[in-house]
């Protein structure tokens, strides 16, 4: 892969801003250079901008190299920071799954940049010939989110080897559930498929959603590319102590997932009892698809009982259909117990 030819040529060329932490390495008693208050002794100084000691850790947790990981603002700044880093706008184009998470259209009308979107299958999966012949010349990124949101299942295998053999470009895979999901991370095949971008975050297994934490794992070389663009301080150091300290909660996470999973197996079980449910998709994530009789009716009821959950009626492919995000034991028995009240 060129990856020259596929990065924006104003981005290749540009001198990234260099912060006063990036210019000096090592211990130092006296900091005079960044224009910090001395007097507020423990939040006063800049964070380390690439936020190495984090990414450490990280590191002996998913098995990649810090020079592999990038850290964001949620998922979401990555998703942005590829898009600007690799597509000319009104000229380059993206081709994504369809449906989908609804950020990577928005940061692609954000960016002025051509959003093309290929239907999925009945089965929710995925048609490599298809979004393949959605592609040309200035197709730049493919967004391939698996396990996939609202549907909830993984994208098949082969065909997602199949977009990374045969596209030049960028294939990003966003993996938001993948702890949910038995072994099927791609963070292993990061060494066989240089245009592979995983994403990843802190706010779903890990249980850290308001921390906004988004993790992106490519090889050195795109790595170095979102740090030449990013904010210079984009994670605080109140984000990288908090979460320094939560990757040593390894067990307890592990318990949460086993948890969620067999509250993702009762809502299945009692979903499938009431007679407005007509379809429970098979999932592979902390929520559940359900197609219903009514679903505007049903989440306007169970609204005004103060259950709330995610509307797809109007989604492509999901028409009449419910996400239903794994709560508490006891959250998922009152939703149960409010359904079987209609």
């Amino acid at each position: 892969m060129d990856l020259q030819k596929l990065v924006r040529k104003n981005v290749w060329n540009m001198k990234a801003y260099s912060s006063a932490r990036d210019e000096f390495k090592g211990e130092a008693s006296v900091f005079l250079d960044a224009n910090e208050n001395p007097l507020n002794d423990r939040y006063n100084r800049y964070p380390d901008p690439l936020q190495w000691k984090l990414k450490e850790k990280i590191s002996t947790v998913k098995g990649v190299h810090p020079e592999n990981i990038f850290l964001g603002n949620g998922s979401d700044e990555p998703i942005d920071l590829v898009i600007r880093v690799f597509c000319e706008p009104r000229i380059d184009n993206i081709v994504a799954i369809d449906p989908t998470y609804g950020m990577y259209e928005v940061c692609a009308n954000v960016n002025d940049v051509e959003y093309r979107k290929v239907l999925l299958n009945e089965n929710f999966d995925l048609d490599a010939d298809a979004l393949l012949a959605k592609t040309d010349d200035n197709t730049k990124l493919i967004f391939l989110c698996s396990p996939n949101n609202p549907t909830g299942n993984l994208m098949n295998r082969e065909a997602v080897e199949k977009v990374l053999n045969n596209f030049k470009g960028i294939v990003i895979v966003d993996e938001a559930y993948i702890d949910f999901a038995a072994d099927a991370t791609w963070i292993n095949d990061l060494g066989n498929y240089p245009n592979l971008i995983i994403l990843q975050t802190f706010s779903k297994a890990w249980g850290l959603a308001a921390v906004r934490l988004g993790m992106a794992f490519a090889s050195p070389e795109i790595i170095k590319l979102f740090n030449k663009v990013k904010y210079p301080y984009n994670v605080n150091i109140l984000t990288q102590n908090f979460v320094i300290d939560e990757l040593d909660k390894l067990s307890l996470r592990k318990e949460w997932v086993e948890t969620l999973l067999k509250g993702r197996a009762f809502l299945v079980e009692e979903l499938s009892k009431l007679s407005f449910v007509e379809k429970i998709y098979p999932t592979d994530s902390n929520f559940v698809l359900v197609k219903v009789n009514d679903a505007n009716g049903i989440y306007k009821k169970l609204a005004d009982k103060g259950v709330i959950v995610r509307n797809r009626n109007s989604v492509s492919l999901c028409a009449g259909c419910l996400r239903i995000t794994v709560g508490t034991d006891q959250e998922n028995k009152i939703l149960i117990e409010t359904l079987q009240s209609f």
